[in-house]
């Protein structure tokens, strides 16, 4: 079954939502963290972001959850207020 890491950040400036946006599409993600898609949300006028990332299994995600909060608070979007774990229980795409 997948899983969903959704976390949410406040304090999330469009200009912070550049840098993340350009680093991750210049970089490769890293082997610690085996997630199947990663999608950033980001709401400019509130200043909050989500972040979810979706792994195939629990093993997998319990790697990326352990890299994930081991992040340097620097690395992150913004001032992370919240980190929940779901299952997948439907996902439509084009």
């Amino acid at each position: 079954m997948a899983l969903a890491r959704v976390v949410s950040f406040d304090g999330v400036s469009a200009q912070r939502m550049e840098e993340m946006k350009k680093q991750i599409s210049e970089g490769e993600r890293p082997d610690e963290i085996p997630a199947t898609e990663i999608l950033v949300l980001h709401d400019p006028e509130g200043d909050r972001s989500l972040a979810i990332l979706f792994f195939a299994n629990d093993d997998d995600y319990a790697r990326g959850d352990s890299a994930l909060n081991a992040m340097p608070a620097a690395d992150t979007p913004g001032s992370r207020t919240s980190v929940t774990k779901y299952d997948v229980a439907v996902r439509m795409t084009d």
